[in-house]
């Protein structure tokens, strides 16, 4: 157990996530910590911010070739008419949502044979995506539950469910009760054989419920799959979930808090499924450090809480920051007064004084702040699992963790990683060979714009970090999306994965309204964009409710799961960063099911586009001659229009020429891998 690296250190303070959700008027954007959420009311910051302007601090992640001025500067606004802006991608289809879900907001997606399996607040959606230029919906389910995040696993389907108001039967009424029965916070399973009927089979409930959720297929255990569960919520009451404690470690050690939920399903018998272990994996960590607001920021919030204190309301500091507080809060608080003093009607200037003296200590106790040491994280965000290679990467509120996962109940924390940089660690994902880990940070939890042009480069960004031999993060760069967003788009890291060009790490990554990136981070100290896709903002006068929430590669196209739009499906187009040959070597992996917290290792068939690609690369890198890569490129040529011994012999002794020029590369790794695929290809061995 590795003490946390702190890998940067600026600013001072951590900004509030649900404080920032909160100033949205959009209310059907995933809050990420709703208590809190609903402790404020900052509505009318976004006007004030909308007056931000100045330069961006830190690399621009931009690459030569990008067009300039980026065409997403600018766009026309929109809900379906939104003006569009594409370099080095093509938008196959854009699929709005069955009239059930279209008010509701779109969360995560998972991926099995020729579906794509779309998580909603109100159920999930099956997709069949055969024809990604036309996908036809096959089923929608109607079961809500914030936030529904979708895994599968051959014929399991798993759906998270965190909001109070999820109930067991999947019902629209709602949970009314403060403590009940029917309600459901924590993993749903559903049996999808047949896919156009899934079969609901059983549930685990948990005490903070699934915010999210990850599965984990160990590779020593075929009788049983595992799936870590990440809750957020506050700790449930014990008289409706017994067990749940909501006390801290120290005063209690069966506290609900400061661990994750390990549940194992027994594949023969799922309905069986059941917590297994709660390990703390964040035992020992402290606060790390924060930031705060930018200086235009915490302007715009002071002139908010001086318009709302001339108002009347009341406020409270809230993690180092005092914020005016909602009437949803605070009017209960004040009937409550009246009822005790045995009076009726509106309160009394005596009320309010009564409320403003205490409600500071109220407000502590609600989002668990106190006048000592800061504490570590109590969860994680996402837990995105490795299992070919035994690791996992934590995103865990104010840390990244490396996991060793090779006993699936009880991992073990390797190392840890803090940012003052970061506000909330919300994901993870590795490059192929475990050499590198990415981490996103969802500052300002998807409710704001953190795009703008004065907002800092290192904020809201990806942290790069390389894995050493020792198992150990050593921090590398920052990747932020390029073009400034307006501050009526809510923007900032979100969902993605690798797309799996050989030889080069590559990613696509949604960012809410600031759309959907693909970046080249081969080179950990300068990754750079290579293709987009973006609209323009949902509304022009306020923040409204879109964005893409994850865009992931699946079998040869990019599906993107849009907020309020529906489902989005693209794809690569060539261009002098990404060849032909690169996006065809691509499509070779085939993938019959994606859970994107649960990372396959890419596996490349012998091609002769796969041996194209690597020398394309070398093309670019300049790490073979002009007339060596012309010599090349006409053997494959040779070699494919032949067959049988001659194209055998042919490979053969191309292998070995590729291999004698290594010595002289100054890029000879790759000729080595140009050699082995060609040798891959002569023997019909599957490339590695």
């Amino acid at each position: 157990m590795s003490q946390p690296t702190y890998v940067r250190r600026s600013h001072f303070a951590l900004s509030q996530e649900d404080a920032m959700n909160a100033t949205s008027p959009a209310p059907r954007l995933a809050l990420k910590r709703s208590l809190v959420a609903g402790l404020l009311s900052l509505a009318s910051l976004t006007p004030a911010l909308a007056q931000n302007a100045g330069p961006a601090a830190g690399s621009d992640n931009r690459t030569a070739g990008a067009p300039a001025p980026d065409p997403r500067v600018g766009l026309r606004a929109g809900l379906h008419d939104a003006g569009e802006a594409t370099w080095n991608m093509r938008v196959l289809s854009k699929t709005r949502p069955p009239a059930r879900f279209a008010e509701s907001t779109n969360s995560d997606l998972a991926f099995s044979g020729k579906y794509a399996l779309q998580g909603n607040y109100n159920g999930f959606m099956v997709w069949d995506i055969t024809n990604p230029s036309s996908p036809t919906l096959a089923k929608e389910y109607f079961c809500p539950a914030s936030q529904s995040d979708v895994s599968v696993y051959k014929n399991l389907l798993f759906v998270s469910g965190e909001s109070g108001s999820g109930r067991l039967d999947c019902g629209g009424q709602g949970v009314q009760e403060a403590v009940s029965r029917d309600r459901l916070r924590g993993l749903r399973i559903f049996d999808i054989r047949d896919i156009n009927n899934p079969r609901y089979i059983g549930n685990v409930q948990t005490c903070r419920g699934s915010h999210t959720h990850t599965v984990l297929e160990d590779p020593r255990d075929r009788q049983n799959v595992y799936v870590y569960i990440s809750g957020s919520a506050n700790v449930r009451s014990p008289e409706e979930l017994p067990g749940c404690v909501s006390e801290t470690p120290e005063k209690n050690p069966n506290s609900a808090l400061f661990r994750i939920e390990v549940i194992r399903v027994p594949l023969a018998n799922p309905e069986r499924a059941a917590i297994v272990s709660s390990p703390r994996i964040f035992r020992g960590l402290t606060a790390p450090p924060r930031h705060g607001e930018t200086p235009e920021d915490a302007a715009a919030m002071a002139r908010v809480l001086a318009e709302a204190k001339a108002r009347g309301a009341f406020s409270a500091m809230i993690e180092g920051v005092e914020r005016p507080l909602s009437p949803r809060l605070t009017a209960p608080l004040l009937d409550s007064i009246v009822k005790a003093r045995g009076g009726t009607g509106t309160p009394t200037g005596a009320d309010s004084a009564a409320l403003r003296a205490g409600i500071q200590q109220i407000v502590n106790q609600l989002i668990g702040e106190n006048d000592g040491p800061r504490p570590g994280p109590t969860q994680c965000h996402d837990i995105t699992v490795y299992p070919a290679v035994g690791l996992a990467g934590g995103a865990c509120e104010g840390y990244g963790l490396l996991l060793d996962i090779r006993d699936p109940a009880n991992p073990v924390r390797l190392a840890a990683a803090a940012d003052s940089n970061f506000s909330y660690w919300h994901s993870a994902t590795f490059n192929n060979d475990a050499s590198k880990v990415l981490f996103s940070d969802e500052w300002g939890g998807g409710g704001q714009a953190k795009c703008r042009a004065s907002d800092p480069r290192a904020w809201g960004a990806n942290a790069i970090f390389t894995i050493n031999a020792r198992r150990e993060m050593q921090f590398q760069s920052y990747y932020k999306l390029p073009a400034p967003q307006t501050a009526q788009e809510n923007c900032v890291a979100h969902n993605g994965s690798l797309i799996p060009i050989p030889g080069r790490d590559v990613m696509v990554q949604s960012w809410y309204q600031g759309g959907v990136s693909v970046f080249d981070w081969t080179d950990a100290k300068r990754p750079v964009e290579i293709a987009f896709f973006d609209r323009g903002p949902v509304d022009s006068t306020r923040m409204g409710s879109g964005g893409t929430w994850s865009a992931y590669w699946y079998n040869g196209v990019i599906v993107s799961s849009e907020i309020s739009r529906g489902l989005d499906i693209m794809e690569l187009t060539p261009s002098t960063l990404v060849s032909q040959n690169e996006i065809d070597a691509a499509k070779t992996v085939s993938l019959e099911y994606l859970n994107p917290q649960g990372q396959p290792k890419m596996v490349w068939p012998a091609s002769f586009a796969l041996a194209r690609a690597y020398a394309d690369q070398l093309e670019r890198s300049r790490g073979l001659t002009a007339a060596r890569l012309s010599t090349v490129r006409q053997a494959l040529t040779r070699a494919e229009r032949a067959s049988g011994a001659a194209r055998r012999t042919a490979l053969t002794t191309l292998a070995g020429q590729i291999g004698g020029y290594a010595a002289g590369s100054s890029d000879a790794a790759k000729v080595r891998m140009l050699a082995g695929a060609v040798r891959d290809l002569a023997s019909g061995r599957q490339a590695q």
